[in-house]
């Protein structure tokens, strides 16, 4: 994975890597007042695709509602923003996108950019997919409880929600497993740390739904559908018990980052066989054709790159590459 590129997208200028800075007192830097996406392009056959452009910024633009974000850059600038950093960046490979809207200097508790400097930078890394099949990941139940709406809204995307993600994660890996999964206050089955949890038992496909304290992925509704429609299978979405993840026959993670993970045991207890399952194989099979362009069905979810012309003149001062 590069660790860093050519150029950034800030507040309306592309900037080189080492020139992207907001001050250490920036409200985003002490109290990490920011909300972002992680958005993927991928590799195709004749152009880099976007995919699911369109519904990722109309989140972005839901998690600044909720924190009362007014950046000076609307989403239609910031979407066009993006695909011309990719652009400049000349990346022709899988790419890692990430918009940041954030709060710089001023007052700590202000809503109004009269009193508060209210920002957006947009990152571009070139980032592997997981085409290939990942081995089976072994997961532990966290000792952690998912943060839930009444406190830290999960449905923002915010950047100070993912402290709770690491101190799970963190306690995963240093007990000896890859990753772990949340619960909510009432012992439900939440999300695993930055990915949703779906799950086979019988001829059910199975999500915790909306109200579980869970960001509302853009993969596991993708998923859903594919399940659904192309798959045929029937899919539920409603509280899940913790003791449902031991007796499944099939438990995965998704997300934007990490994609489709099979989970093959939790809490040291094998999850089916132990071995990864017919659903998540077919599912990820399904997915990584419909985001490399192959299925036409789908094209509407891709946004090309390269493709089509830049709507918008941005002013950056730089030459592109």
């Amino acid at each position: 994975m590069a660790e860093k590129a050519p150029y950034i997208w800030m507040d309306g200028a592309f900037v080189r890597w080492a020139e992207a800075r907001v001050h250490v007192l920036s409200e985003v830097v002490t109290r990490g007042i920011s909300v972002f996406e992680g958005i993927r392009a991928y590799r195709g056959r004749d152009d880099l695709y976007v995919f699911r452009y369109a519904e990722h910024m109309a989140r972005l633009a839901q998690s600044m509602k909720v924190l009362r974000l007014r950046p000076s850059h609307d989403i239609e600038a910031l979407t066009e923003a993006g695909l011309e950093l990719i652009r400049r960046c000349d990346f022709r490979d899988d790419t890692y996108l990430r918009p940041c809207v954030y709060i710089g200097e001023g007052d700590a508790h202000s809503h109004d950019p009269a009193k508060v400097f209210m920002g957006a930078f947009i990152t571009a890394i070139e980032r592997p997919s997981l085409r290939a099949m990942a081995p089976g990941k072994h997961f532990c139940i966290s000792s952690w409880r998912r943060l839930n709406d009444a406190a830290m809204p999960p449905r923002v995307k915010a950047s100070a929600n993912y402290l709770n993600a690491r101190l799970a994660q963190v306690q995963a890996r240093v007990d000896g497993y890859d990753g772990s999964i949340l619960l909510r206050d009432n012992g439900k089955v939440s999300e695993a740390p930055g990915a949703c949890i779906m799950l086979v038992r019988g001829d059910e496909v199975i999500a915790p739904h909306a109200a579980s304290d869970i960001l509302e992925s853009i993969t596991r509704e993708t998923l859903i559908t594919l399940a659904r429609d192309e798959l045929g299978l029937k899919v539920v979405e409603r509280e899940v018990d913790r003791t449902e993840l031991y007796i499944a026959d099939e438990v995965w993670m998704c997300g934007t980052g990490q994609e489709i993970v099979p989970i093959i045991s939790v809490d040291r207890l094998p999850v089916g066989t132990g071995e990864i399952g017919p659903v998540a194989s077919r599912l990820r099979t399904l997915y990584f054709d419909i985001v490399s362009g192959e299925v036409e069905q789908y094209a509407h979810w891709l946004r090309p790159v390269y493709g089509e012309k830049n709507e918008i003149c941005l002013q950056s001062g730089l030459e592109a590459p």
